[in-house]
């Protein structure tokens, strides 16, 4: 691979998944205003998101290919954020209870070298069971998903809060959609595997 490979991302769960492909990559730390404009639909704004936080990155590597990705839990076209502390983690857990919830990963790889920026959306969709404030309470001792959207962690615990998950590729919903990734980096040239 004769660029650098650069994740525009501080999340370890992103930076976990794309070691599994094997690349030498950097990380760069991307600073973004993660505002919802007005009228923007949630799959709208991670996709933006996505591209805004590569784009955000990109002056200080004019030779790299950089990904971008966000993430957007939603369902009736509200939005779920990382809730950040226990009492909101319990509130989204409580509203989520019983839903069917949009996780939307939007996904860029932007070519610094040509200006190529391609991108593309991967839904998610997960059921939570009907869930009780014990068992709400539990799982948030055991495992305080605070900096994750939905406040569940698929990957951990959380999977006991489920009853279903319907994707193209188990790792957008941690973050970062492998699946399409690989797509994306082969148009681009390089050999994944």
């Amino acid at each position: 691979m004769s660029q650098t490979l650069i994740l525009a991302s501080t999340s370890p769960y992103r930076r976990e998944l794309l070691h599994r492909l094997g690349l030498p990559f950097e990380v760069a730390s991307p600073q973004t205003d993660e505002s919802r404009w007005p009228g923007e639909s949630p799959e709208t704004m991670a996709l933006r998101l996505s591209e805004a936080k590569a784009r955000a990155v990109a002056g200080a590597h004019p030779d790299a290919l950089i990904i971008g990705s966000d993430q957007v839990a939603t369902v009736d076209g509200v939005i779920y954020g990382k809730p950040g502390c226990h009492e909101r983690a319990v509130e989204q857990l409580r509203a989520l209870s019983g839903k069917t919830v949009n996780f939307y990963t939007g996904l860029c790889l932007y070519n610094t070298r040509t200006g190529v920026v391609e991108a593309c959306g991967v839904p998610t969709l997960v059921t939570f069971r009907d869930l009780t404030d014990q068992e709400i309470e539990r799982y948030l001792r055991r495992e305080p998903a605070y900096d994750c959207a939905g406040s569940a962690r698929s990957e951990g615990l959380g999977i006991a809060l489920l009853s279903r998950i319907a994707g193209d590729d188990q790792n957008a919903l941690v973050g970062l959609p492998l699946i399409a990734l690989c797509a994306l980096l082969r148009r681009q040239g390089v050999a994944v595997p």
